[in-house]
């Protein structure tokens, strides 16, 4: 089960969400699944169904399935339609008929869950996005105990605002500002983690006496000027996600790599311009798509309006003499959520994805 879980992580194959609201099943759907310990409702639906981010539509509610969350390892799933020859898995012989029954389930067994975190855990990164007001009111790192100018695991930092003794703190570099590619509007500051460690000396702010963190574990090297958290600020994420299809009317953008790469491919962490405030939730699958390359007609026939002339393409102020389609190049999924911007996983892409990519709800 456990290379199961790391191939569906790995080689999520989704198809192009068309009729995203008819479920396609599998030329070689299964009749019946018998669940077994690590499977969970993403596996089982990618046996039945082509598009298995459309599982909500084939677990529908039945008093035999009343919650796919709470689903068991030994259950017997089956796969049966209804009146109007819609695909449902059920638990038990397949008939529609449903009346009531009692689960039998052992101590020990774990239901099955959707996507664990612990599968995906590795490629996540846990930065944030600071805004302006937030950085201004934030304590920064002066320095440490040895005078170094950076420092690594095992030192103590001091920090010009008060902390909590035990508690634990993330230490975080201001990256560059964020820019909606669209509007230029500002979307806050990126904030790459650092370092985590323990407060062990309150201090007072008011007396200028720092706070003293210790540092038990270091990404980076930890510089003066660096921005103290407490961990639990935007770090804590589910211990499984419920993956579905993003209900957004806002069209998008990816506007940074977690890497600062220009191009990337499947398991890189993105972030994109839309966030709680455009209806985005953890989970949320979007499509990726772009646009065709655009093409204008010239003396000697149609060519990229990039390998055009100046004169053509200062002739064509739409840059282009066609309205080139819009095709999908891949699928990510949200995991962390802002105001106007939010963290994804790439799930899958049939090509290398791009900065200014377009984001959308399939």
């Amino acid at each position: 089960m456990l290379k199961k879980l790391l191939l569906l992580t790995i080689s999520l194959l989704f198809s192009t969400f068309l009729l995203a609201d008819v479920l396609t099943l599998n030329s070689d759907a299964p009749k019946s699944y018998v669940v077994e310990k690590g499977d969970t409702l993403w596996d089982i639906s990618a046996l039945f169904l082509k598009e298995p981010w459309l599982w909500p539509k084939l677990w529908r509610i039945n008093p035999q399935i009343t919650n796919p969350h709470l689903i068991y390892p030994g259950d017997e799933l089956h796969l049966v339609f209804d009146e109007q020859g819609e695909p449902m898995l059920v638990k038990g012989k397949p008939a529609l008929k449903w009346s009531p029954t009692v689960r039998t389930t052992l101590k020990n067994q774990t239901p099955i869950k959707t996507l664990p975190l612990d599968v995906i855990a590795p490629y996540i990164k846990y930065d944030t996005v600071l805004s302006g007001d937030m950085i201004n009111s934030l304590p920064y790192v002066l320095g440490n105990d040895e005078g170094y100018k950076s420092s690594i695991d095992g030192f103590n930092i001091y920090i010009n605002g008060d902390i909590n003794v035990g508690k634990s703190y993330a230490v975080y570099k201001k990256e560059g500002e964020i820019l909606d590619p669209i509007t230029q509007e500002s979307l806050g500051f990126y904030g790459s983690l650092v370092a985590t460690g323990k407060g062990i000396r309150t201090g007072n702010a008011q007396l200028k006496e720092p706070a003293t963190l210790y540092i038990e574990e270091a990404k980076q090297e930890v510089r003066a000027g660096s921005f103290v958290l407490p961990v639990n600020d935007g770090q804590l994420l589910p211990s499984f996600f419920t993956m579905q299809e993003a209900t957004t009317t806002k069209q998008a953008a990816i506007i940074k790599a977690s890497t600062g790469v220009r191009e990337f491919g499947k398991l890189e962490v993105v972030m994109i311009n839309v966030g709680s405030l455009d209806a985005i939730n953890q989970g949320d699958v979007l499509s990726v798509k772009r646009r065709s390359p655009a093409i204008v007609e010239t003396g000697s026939g149609p060519v990229y309006t990039s390998d055009a002339s100046r004169w053509n393409q200062l002739a064509n102020s739409e840059n282009s003499d066609y309205k080139m389609p819009t095709e999908s190049v891949g699928n990510l999924m949200v995991f962390k959520v802002f105001d106007k911007v939010s963290m994804a996983l790439i799930l899958h892409s049939n090509k290398p994805l791009r900065l200014k990519d377009i984001i959308a709800a399939p």
